[in-house]
């Protein structure tokens, strides 16, 4: 690969194709949910999903929240960082270890 980020590799390739004028917000936030759904399919019937398939379809989830991500302004390293931070607050070890409780029930 180059030394190009992910995000410069996206957007060069969006800028190609003239594909910026369909990438509202919104339209962004509608494909990771079509995308997500089209990854919870591959699971549908069976935990033994295709490998291939499932790594297809987590690569376009990523891709369009890396793209939505981008025309929000934001950058993704940061804002996980952030809710990482946010959710070890919520999950602290001591409580959370070997448990799947939401916070509030732990």
């Amino acid at each position: 690969m180059s030394d190009k980020t992910v995000v410069q590799l996206l957007r060069e390739f969006v800028s190609e194709r003239e594909w910026g004028q369909f990438h509202s917000s919104s339209n962004l936030a509608k494909s990771i949910s079509i995308e997500a759904a089209e990854l919870l399919e591959c699971f549908q019937w069976s935990e033994d999903a295709d490998p291939l398939r499932v790594q297809s379809e987590l690569a376009d989830v990523l891709t369009y929240a890396y793209l939505l991500a981008d025309r929000l302004g934001l950058d993704p390293d940061t804002i996980v960082t952030e809710k990482l931070k946010e959710t070890r607050t919520k999950y602290p070890v001591e409580k959370a270890r070997g448990r799947s409780s939401k916070y509030d029930e732990l």
